[in-house]
């Protein structure tokens, strides 16, 4: 009997010391990297850090956490999103669809959250020219597109134009940071088309072109993406808590000052099935659902 409750003591002893090493460790860790990448964008890095480590605030008390638990890392660039990804390994990151379809089995992501944007959870995209110059994305072959969706050509290629249209063979590629600067372009003649996303589209009423551009190309609806985690560096009561607190964020004041200055009205839970006809397209092989 001695034997055994000394052992027991050893082992609460040793418990109770883990415990405590955790609770130390913790205090003097560094902050956790969440990767936030926007492609194409034309966003000014400073501004989107600046505004991305305030909601990261509004999440730590939203969620619960010390303050400074999270850090942000911000990138416009496709190729540096990439390089952080392999480099900073963050266990939490906000990301372009493209990006999450390339990297989710490589680094085992789930979705989290998906924003609701203008009530929808999805978007379109729409390649516009001039009204009658084009009969249909057919007669684009070797002719000019531009667009901000073009920084990930594998992207458009497979999901927008669900395999059937290369970027970068079928068309004359020029991508750009500025949808303003192409829409402009195709009116003036400089270019034959645009690609847009929904949020582009949208806003064409609002630049009132003399001549106004026509649809000669419209996706299907395809899945907004959000917050995700690795799987493999963070826990499930860690995706649960971050999840929750990205779902009252828009409903904070605090809060929903920063989704507005996003254009978001709430980000909303995800079930992974939403994913899986897009992961078919970028790899039709694989008959996974999205997880």
């Amino acid at each position: 009997m001695r034997f055994d409750s000394l052992s027991g003591l050893t082992r609460c002893r040793a418990l109770w010391a883990a415990l405590l090493l955790s609770i130390a460790m913790a205090a003097g860790a560094e902050p956790v990297p969440v990767l936030v990448c926007y492609p194409g964008g034309p966003v000014n890095e400073n501004d989107a850090r600046a505004s991305m480590d305030e909601m990261l605030r509004v999440i730590e008390r939203l969620g619960q956490w010390p303050a400074q638990q999270f850090t942000s890392l911000f990138s416009s660039s496709l190729s540096e999103c990439k390089q952080l990804f392999d480099d900073k390994r963050p266990g939490f990151s906000i990301l372009s669809l493209g990006l999450y379809l390339e990297r989710r089995e490589k680094y085992d992501l789930i979705p989290l959250v998906r924003p609701r944007i203008n009530g929808e959870s999805s978007e379109r995209y729409r390649v516009m020219a001039q009204p009658g110059k084009f009969d249909g994305i057919d007669a684009l072959k070797g002719k000019s597109l531009g667009g901000t969706p073009l920084d990930d050509a594998d992207f458009v290629s497979r999901i927008v134009f669900e395999g059937r249209y290369p970027v970068l063979s079928f068309f004359e590629p020029k991508p750009t940071r500025m949808a303003l600067k192409s829409i402009r372009a195709v009116a003036k003649g400089e270019l034959d088309a645009v690609l847009l996303n929904q949020q582009q589209y949208d806003a064409l009423p609002a630049l009132k072109l003399n001549s106004p551009l026509a649809v000669i190309y419209e996706s299907d609806a395809i899945p907004l993406i959000g917050v995700v985690a690795d799987k493999t560096r963070t826990q499930p009561q860690e995706r649960e808590r971050f999840a929750k607190a990205m779902n009252s964020l828009c409903a904070d004041a605090e809060g929903a000052r920063l989704c507005a200055l996003f254009g978001v009205d709430a980000f909303v839970g995800v079930e992974p099935s939403i994913y899986s006809e897009v992961i078919k397209r970028w790899n039709p092989n694989n008959k996974a659902a999205g997880q």
